[in-house]
Parts: C-alpha cells; sequence; structure tokens
C-alpha cells in the first residue's frame, strides 16, 4: 500500500490546484464568454464534487506518509485546508462569493503545500517504500 502515497500526493495537489483555478477563472470566462454557462461551472454541486475527491485522497495520502516520515504537522496542514474547504461550502450565504472564493483558494494552498512536503519528506524518507516513483 506503500506506493500509492506518491499517486495519492499528486492526485491531491492537482485537485487543489483544479479547485483553485475554478475559483478564479470562472467568473472571468462566464464574463468574457457567456455561451460557457451552459455547462454549469458556476454551479455548487463543482465545488461539493472536488470536496469529495479531495477529503479521502488527502487523508489516505496523509496518512500514509506520516506514519512513514513523522511530520504530523503536515496533517495539520492539511486538515486546516479542508475544513477550510468545507467551510466555504456550508458558510456560502453568510460569507458571499467573495469570502467563498478566498477561503477556498487558501484552504487549497493549504492542501497542496501540505502534500508537496509530504510527497519530498517521504522521497527522502530511506525506510519509505515510495522511492520507486521518483
Amino acid at each position: 500500500m506503500q506506493s500509492l502515497q506518491p499517486i495519492t500526493d499528486k492526485c491531491a495537489i492537482g485537485l487543489s490546484m483544479a479547485c483553485a483555478i475554478h475559483c478564479l477563472l470562472t467568473p472571468f470566462l462566464l464574463v468574457t464568454i457567456p455561451s460557457i454557462s451552459v455547462l454549469g461551472l458556476d454551479n455548487e454541486l463543482f465545488h461539493v464534487g472536488m470536496a469529495v475527491l479531495v477529503i479521502p485522497t488527502s487523508i489516505i495520502s496523509l496518512t500514509i506518509g506520516c506514519r512513514a516520515h513523522k511530520h504530523y504537522r503536515l496533517f495539520a496542514y492539511s486538515i486546516v485546508g479542508l475544513l477550510l474547504l468545507i467551510a466555504a461550502l456550508f458558510l456560502h450565504d453568510i460569507v458571499g462569493e467573495v469570502g467563498e472564493k478566498i477561503m477556498t483558494i487558501i484552504g487549497a494552498g493549504f492542501i497542496a503545500y501540505s502534500h508537496y512536503l509530504n510527497f519530498r519528506l517521504c522521497q527522502a524518507h530511506h525506510d519509505c517504500h515510495c522511492e520507486d516513483s521518483k
């Protein structure tokens, strides 16, 4: 199961960045290309779907990595990011569109950063079986 860690780290980074890019580009695309609105990119379902994908991926990857290299602060960074993503979903009416975007981008940044560090530490850890993926 150790070889799953680098794959899940990369997936979590990619999903987090996709979420941040979506938050930043969707308003711009809707203004410049109005016909793109039929795709439903501004739908809250996208945010829910991304959260459903990011949460288990992050937990699996960081659990495997933290067991190997024992740097549990990375797990805390990811938890902060995940909580921000979840809060953005549920507090949309309170914080508004801008607040939701800020929370999502900061949360995605925390998640991507924790997975980047997890991936690097796992590669550097001599007893970690993830080094096959270098």
